[in-house]
């Protein structure tokens, strides 16, 4: 599947970018948000399982509207890395892993959460899921439609091999990413050569629209330049300079914060 051969359905505040399998579609929904979030659609026989939420409340109603204006049913919620947006599809279950709970209640993602509460106010909604459905690694099926669980250190990552598609939290093939350091850093890399060896067809993450193996090959390379960058500077402000005469039209440049306070900590 191309990355480029999709409908686009524009609607009041973001866009829906619709990708048609045949016996199963993907709807992704670009919301125009503060923080670029991606949320994905897969729809078969008139099923739909969302993967991750959107977190501001108009993006919410859009996408409700959406779905009931196309006349899907909502089998479920997969979210691993977000888990605000908590006022969307009230009774849908919801499914997660344990860690990726507990991340999104009390850890890593708890306090993005809370930054992002202060940040945009009454705009976001800071409601955070209750977990309906407790899911393990492996294959899951929810609405007629197969699913493949790979635990992660935060969360968990979803194949959805009827598509041949894999939905990671970040990848961004011309935005900088939050990289936790040198051995951050090559686990990612791990991870997409993983990709490249399956041949998936689209990578699918929670802030940019589908993505395939050419731009998997693009961010490897920004990674192993992140790196060799980090270890010829001496402080997180010359790191940061550094990525940005390499990559001066990169988008993200408050991740590249982050990362170079992971760097130079």
């Amino acid at each position: 599947m191309d990355k480029n051969r999709f409908q686009k359905i524009p609607l009041s505040k973001g866009e829906m970018n619709v990708y048609d399998f045949g016996g199963i579609k993907l709807h992704a929904y670009k919301t125009n948000d503060y923080i670029d979030d991606e949320v994905f659609i897969v729809e078969k026989d008139g099923q739909a399982v969302v993967l991750e939420a959107p977190c501001f409340f108009d993006n919410e109603s859009e996408l409700e509207e959406y779905l009931q204006d196309n006349g899907l049913t909502v089998s479920g919620l997969l979210l691993a890395y977000h888990m605000a947006g908590g006022s969307l599809l009230p009774g849908v279950r919801v499914y997660a892993t344990r860690n990726a709970d507990e991340y999104g209640h009390s850890g890593g993602g708890r306090k993005l959460i809370d930054q992002f509460t202060h940040a945009f106010g009454a705009a976001f909604d800071s409601t955070i899921f209750a977990v309906t459905d407790y899911i393990e690694k492996g294959k899951v099926t929810i609405g007629g439609i197969d699913f493949q669980i790979t635990v992660t250190d935060e969360a968990y990552d979803i194949e959805i091999p009827e598509i041949n598609a894999v939905y990671t939290h970040m990848l961004g093939h011309d935005c900088h990413s939050i990289v936790a350091g040198a051995g951050h850093a090559d686990a990612i890399i791990r991870q997409l050569q993983g990709y490249i060896q399956k041949g998936v067809d689209l990578v699918l993450t929670s802030h940019y629209t589908p993505e395939d193996l050419k731009d998997v090959e693009a961010k490897i390379a920004y990674l192993e330049e992140l790196k060799a960058i980090a270890a010829k500077t001496g402080s997180a402000e010359e790191f940061k300079a550094a990525c940005r005469r390499k990559y001066p039209d990169y988008s993200g440049d408050n991740y590249l914060d982050m990362t170079a306070g992971f760097f130079f900590a």
